[in-house]
C-alpha cells in the first residue's frame, strides 16, 4: 500500500490535463494571514514568503504546494475554498470576490 497525499495528486492531475483551474475543498476558509484574516489572492512569491514566515504550515502546506505545482505548470488559477460553506463552488467561480483564496501565476 502507498500513502499518497490527495492534494498533491490533484495538483499533478490538473497540471497534466492543462486544466484551467484547480479547486481544492477544505474545512477552513482559505489561506489566512498572521492575524487570521482570509487572503483572497496570492502570487507565487507571496505564497513562498508566507511559507518561510511559518504562516502557511501543517495541513495547509500540501494544499498550497499542490496549487503552486499546478500553477507553475500552466494551470491559470488554483483555488482553496471552504467546502463546508453552502454553494462554495458557485460563489468562488461566479462572483468577483469569491469566498476562498486563489493562487495565480
Amino acid at each position: 500500500s502507498y500513502n499518497i497525499n490527495a492534494d498533491l495528486v490533484a495538483g499533478n492531475v490538473a497540471a497534466s490535463l492543462s486544466a484551467e483551474k484547480l479547486l481544492i475543498l477544505t474545512d477552513v476558509p482559505g489561506i489566512l494571514d498572521e492575524k487570521g484574516k482570509l487572503i483572497p489572492t496570492l502570487s507565487k512569491k507571496e505564497v513562498q514568503r508566507l511559507i518561510k514566515k511559518g504562516v502557511i504550515s501543517k495541513g495547509m502546506l500540501p494544499k498550497v504546494e499542490a496549487a503552486l505545482f499546478a500553477v507553475e505548470r500552466g494551470v491559470r488559477k488554483a483555488h482553496i475554498i471552504d467546502g463546508r460553506a453552502p454553494h462554495a463552488l458557485l460563489l468562488e467561480i461566479f462572483t468577483d470576490q469569491g469566498i476562498g483564496t486563489e493562487i495565480v501565476a
